[in-house]
């Protein structure tokens, strides 16, 4: 083949030298148009070299999408067969600390408008459970609220039993693996380093409610939903202690979409419904996602926002219990800064393999709006999401009550920072979101 290959090469030379002889300017201009056409190639090439691997994009969790790796089986509403998944194991995660990690600075609000969404992406299996130096603080919390509340707080339906169980399994797996510095894996459970104390999950009965014990292990809020018949999902399991705003004992046994319309989530039956309820009946145990949103709170109590009334029903003299309107409305208005807190919640949803149970994480972040405003940018980005709230919303998260001071301070700090050069007088800079 390499000899065809030199005497080609050979004829071509003897005939374009020939050109040369006979009509040097033809083959001189070929010879440039030869050049420029390797230079362009050349050029196209180096320039494919650079160019970025495309991938395809995360697949939307709120839309349907074709494709058989999320094809909904068919099935009866209400009725769940159990699916061979589990969950990969959770590599450790590395020179954590439970006295000195530090909780992640989730900012998840933009310049405005503010848009109405259910705002779901897709869940790293490593990241499912979030754990910071707080969380002695939220330990001792929730057990003085599970010694004092009981099942105001946490409770099991029957009916749910299996899929309590199932999560309390699941926690007892993964966080040993991913903290292995705080616990360790037991032959009846898990044991806890910090506190020494161990938890016995194969008992029956067990000591005490299973969602209990589940909201002991971690700083989240934690609530399950099952579907049933009318194909509605229920809230039937929950260990809700530090959710701020709202009670268990409001909401258990409720369906998913009396929850948001009992309180008055903005949008919910023109925006979210639909769409809420179509991803419920299409998750998959191997789907899991994550949302984040964000409250300003006007007082420093984690577990119940006592600014907002009574956590529970006053005792009347002839011992009936009178239920206290509690709501924004109740709050008193523009307190100093110095109370307002910024409240953020980063919720994880999966599917339970075994029992379809859908589970709900709500992990709280609560610090000092004073503290949240010296970081770069945070001031201007929050007050212009705040004033780009719509009036359900603004009445939703209480605007009202607060925004008169609020906003002054983060003008005010925005201010200073555009002083300092650290940010620019109408530059609209996102940070990654929800960061």
């Amino acid at each position: 083949m390499s000899s065809h290959v030199f005497e080609s090469l050979a004829t071509f030379y003897a005939g374009y030298k020939q050109i040369l002889i006979d009509r040097p300017k033809i083959a001189i201009y070929s010879f440039l148009l030869i050049v420029c056409l390797i230079l362009l190639t050349i050029r196209a090439f180096a320039q494919y070299k650079k160019r970025p691997l495309q991938r395809p994009n995360s697949p939307d969790p709120e839309k349907r999408t074709s494709g058989s790796s999320f094809k909904t089986p068919q099935r009866e509403p209400g009725v769940w067969t159990p699916v061979d998944f589990k969950r990969p194991a959770a590599p450790p995660l590395p020179d954590w600390d439970v006295n000195k990690a530090e909780p992640r600075p989730y900012r998840p609000f933009r310049h405005g408008p503010y848009h109405i969404t259910m705002g779901l992406r897709t869940m790293q299996w490593d990241e499912w459970i979030e754990l910071d130096k707080h969380y002695l603080r939220f330990h001792m919390d929730k057990k003085r609220r599970i010694e004092e509340r009981g099942q105001k707080c946490c409770r099991t339906a029957p009916e749910a039993y299996d899929g309590a169980i199932e999560l309390l399994e699941e926690l007892c797996d993964y966080l040993p693996q991913r903290y292995p510095s705080l616990f360790r894996s037991t032959p009846t459970g898990i044991h806890n380093l910090l506190t020494d104390e161990t938890f016995d999950i194969t008992t029956r009965p067990l000591p005490e409610d299973p969602m209990a014990t589940a909201g002991r292990l971690v700083q989240d809020d934690l609530a399950i939903m099952f579907e049933k018949p009318d194909n509605q999902y229920y809230l039937l399991a929950g260990s809700i202690l530090l959710a701020g705003f709202w009670r268990l004992s409001d909401k258990f046994g409720m369906p998913l979409s009396e929850i948001h319309t009992s309180g008055d989530v903005p949008g919910f039956k023109t925006k979210l419904e639909k769409g809420m309820m179509n991803f419920f009946r299409r998750v998959q145990p191997a789907q899991p996602v994550l949302r984040n949103n964000y409250f300003i709170q006007v007082d420093d109590n984690l577990a119940w926002s006592h600014s907002i009334g009574s956590e529970d029903p006053v005792p009347e003299e002839d011992g009936r219990l009178e239920k206290q309107a509690e709501g924004w409305s109740t709050a008193e208005k523009n307190k100093a800064i110095e109370h307002h807190y910024f409240r953020s919640e980063r919720q994880s949803l999966r599917r339970l393999p075994r029992s379809g149970g859908v589970v709900f994480t709500i992990r709280t972040y609560f610090e000092p709006i004073t503290k949240v405003a010296e970081e770069v940018g945070v001031p201007g980005r929050l007050a212009s999401a705040v004033r780009s709230w719509g009036d359900d919303v603004a009445r939703y998260k209480g605007r009202e009550r607060y925004g008169e001071v609020l906003l002054e301070f983060l003008d005010g700090k925005h201010r200073e920072q555009v002083e300092r050069g650290l940010v620019r007088e109408g530059e609209v800079e996102e940070g990654k979101y929800p960061f």
